[in-house]
């Protein structure tokens, strides 16, 4: 089933507007700056507001054209908040989905540790250490771990949309999530977290960017854009001392204006909304970043470190085959798993169905069944009675203990079937029809339709692939050729992945993994891309830099795209900019000079109409071209997965021939207009 998302779109008035307001609020001078190009362009424009302001009570010089000037250096300056104040509205818009799908829960306390014996009290009043015993059908009411008992847990409160899991005292299936709900059985769980900084409260916290700091390099480019700006300033200043000689009246409007045509306005304004909008895609795929290193990071990995099961694999194992014992035919072995499994709602017991009803034509009878005997966490058995027959099937152990049978009880085909699957990495299902047993059903992992091509196409871009089980190496090596990665790590132990990772990084690379237990902790905090999934134990996922709301692994290759993503952006805008302000050196000066030095009218190609509607048309460029690279900016560049070569041509080719030719058609097409108009 797909699901909408849950970010609002990009022009939904939702955001539009509250965007608007924090423009306006981040225009405060102690925010912008953060931002040197933005603030340089703020105090301009304030300069030539008083310019203005000036010109306007003196009745002297041209308060018409430094009034304009002063306005759409306003309009600049805000526009760039603008995009800034759009990014993070949209990654509040999801916080405040998470906010409002918690709900007031009650819990019921319990008054002993020996005894069931409970109290009704709110959520928000339970205490680090207080005890709560949850059945199915109600929602555990705090962040915890599970001390006693075994229950299936539903977390698509939390995820979305996540299969149920199995939650139990000890190991690295304890941890449990508040709001999510028990639908089988019955646990007791230690509240582990005060009201008010559980796990769901840190996420919006974290989506609303309250830990957000730029990543490496982001300050490498706001260096560098600083120093551009710096370089323009000394260039302009310098213009100054030619104004004795120039026929061109060189006020310090036109100046303020020309430097801000000059500076990297373009990047500077859209280059905080990039990063945020990159953490934002992250948002709207259910992953939550710790930081915008976290996703730029996932752009630089060249290692991807993958689990085998859920991740290369289905997450559950399909039916592939029936071993009937002596006696039994395929048939009969089929039939009584179809009827076993009619009611079984899981991907397995659908496999099964499917097996008997596809490939072996078996049909299910007619009818409903006297009794569906559903899973039980605790039985580890299903299946129905009907008429005289009790069918079950489920983990060998608990359908022997069913049917009454010892191993010694069996054939040596079933013992033989059944090493045979755990050997090749598969899991045997039992299958009895009362003390009578059937046979065995073969459970394997099935690799993924279209991951092997995933993975041809991280390789295209330079990242090396590593499968990651606890399989032994044979079956390890089937599923790795079979899936096309790159290298795998089999039986492979906490110490065996931290060592690995710490092997390649020594060898100057970026890693990134994915893991949900405790013994996956110490390999998550050393990668450089941790993530977790929500189900995970809180060891996981306080050791991560990125939590995955669906529990899905697969994710990981969507994180790395999104995080080249945002790179190709950055690295695609400031192509654009740093082109865009080359042409807008050309298109002008010989304009304003051409009256001085009659030899620039050769390079005055555009013609524009004169010194002041050059400089005012730039600068209204100037403004117009950060609101059409918004959604550029916000939406992002389109992935590709193209390697660094083909990715630097296409940058020049699109982004810096389209930024050196648009200024001339832009400022030229806007002259045309103020010359018509008369605005200066």
């Amino acid at each position: 089933m797909s699901r909408k998302p849950l970010a609002p779109s990009l022009f939904d008035p939702a955001i539009l507007l509250p965007a608007a307001r924090a423009a306006v609020a981040k225009l405060d001078p102690r925010q912008l700056v953060r931002n040197p190009v933005i603030f340089v362009t703020e105090v301009v424009a304030a300069v030539v507001t008083l310019f203005f302001v000036r010109d306007l009570v003196a009745h002297g010089g041209n308060p018409s054209f430094s009034g304009q000037i002063a306005a759409w250096l306003w309009f600049t300056v805000l526009f760039a908040t603008f995009a800034e104040a759009v990014a993070e509205g949209r990654g509040k818009a999801q916080a405040d989905f998470l906010r409002r799908s918690k709900s007031e829960l009650t819990a019921r306390k319990l008054l002993s540790s020996e005894r069931r014996e409970t109290q009704d009290v709110p959520a928000t009043m339970l205490k680090v250490g207080d005890l709560v015993l949850v059945e199915a059908g109600e929602l555990i009411p705090g962040d915890g771990e599970v001390v006693e008992g075994i229950a299936s847990v539903n977390e698509s409160a939390i995820t979305g949309e996540s299969a149920p899991v199995i939650r139990e005292a000890g190991g690295d299936r304890s941890a449990v999530t508040g709001g999510t709900q028990v639908l089988s059985d019955w646990i007791k769980v230690r509240i582990t977290t005060a009201p008010g900084s559980t796990f769901v409260d840190r996420m919006i916290a974290l989506i609303e960017g309250a830990q957000r700091q730029k990543t490496p390099n982001e300050i490498a480019l706001s260096i560098l854009l600083s120093g551009l700006t710096l370089i323009f300033l000394i260039a302009v200043v310098t213009l100054w001392g030619l104004a004795g000689y120039s026929a061109t009246v060189l006020s310090v409007t036109v100046l303020s204006a020309l430097l801000v045509t000059l500076i990297p306005t373009t990047i500077g304004g859209l280059l905080s909304a990039i990063g945020i909008a990159g953490m934002d895609r992250l948002v709207r795929f259910n992953v939550i970043a710790t930081s915008g290193r976290a996703v730029e990071a996932a752009g630089d990995v060249d290692t991807l470190l993958l689990d085998k099961t859920g991740t290369i694999t289905f997450g559950n194992r399909m039916a592939s085959d029936f071993l009937p014992v002596p006696g039994v035919t395929d048939h009969e072995l089929a039939d009584a798993a179809l009827l076993a499994s009619l009611a079984d709602e899981t991907p397995e017991g659908r496999s099964i169905v499917a097996l008997a009803t596809g490939e072996f034509g078996r049909h299910p009878p007619s009818g409903k069944m006297d009794a569906i005997i559903p899973f039980a966490a605790e039985t580890r058995l299903s299946g129905v009675d009907h008429a005289d027959r009790r069918l079950r099937k489920g983990a060998v152990d608990s359908v022997l203990r069913f049917a009454g049978l010892s191993e010694a009880d069996v054939p040596a085909t079933f013992r033989q079937a059944v090493d045979k699957i755990a050997r090749t990495g598969g899991t045997p299902l039992a299958v009895a029809d009362g003390n009578r047993l059937l046979g065995v059903i073969h459970l394997k992992d099935i690799v993924k339709p279209g991951i092997k091509e995933r993975f041809a196409a991280l390789r295209a871009m330079g990242i090396r692939t590593v499968m990651v089980t606890g399989d032994n190496p044979i079956t390890a090596a089937a599923i790795a050729s079979e899936a096309g990665v790159d290298d795998f790590l089999a039986e492979a132990t906490p110490e065996d992945k931290l060592a690995f990772i710490r092997k390649e990084q020594k060898g100057g690379r970026l890693i990134a993994m994915c893991g949900d237990g405790t013994n996956d902790a110490p390999a998550l905090a050393q990668a450089d891309v941790g993530v977790c999934m929500q189900t995970g134990t809180q060891a996981a996922r306080e050791a991560a830099n990125m939590v995955d709301l669906d529990s899905s692994p697969t994710k990981l290759i969507e994180i790395v795209e999104i995080g080249k993503q945002l790179l190709m952006t950055r690295g695609s805008l400031t192509t654009f900019s740093i082109a865009n302000d080359v042409a807008k050196y050309f298109a002008i000066i010989p304009a304003l000079f051409v009256t001085t030095y009659p030899a620039l009218a050769t390079l005055n190609v555009m013609g524009l109409g004169s010194p002041q509607s050059a400089i005012l048309s730039a600068v209204i460029f100037n403004a117009l071209i950060i609101v059409a690279l918004i959604p550029l900016a916000l939406k992002g560049v389109k992935y590709r997965p193209v390697g660094a070569a083909a990715l630097l041509r296409r940058n020049l080719l699109v982004y810096g021939l389209g930024g050196i030719l648009l200024p001339f058609v832009g400022i030229k097409a806007i002259d045309v207009v103020v010359s018509t108009l008369n605005l200066v």
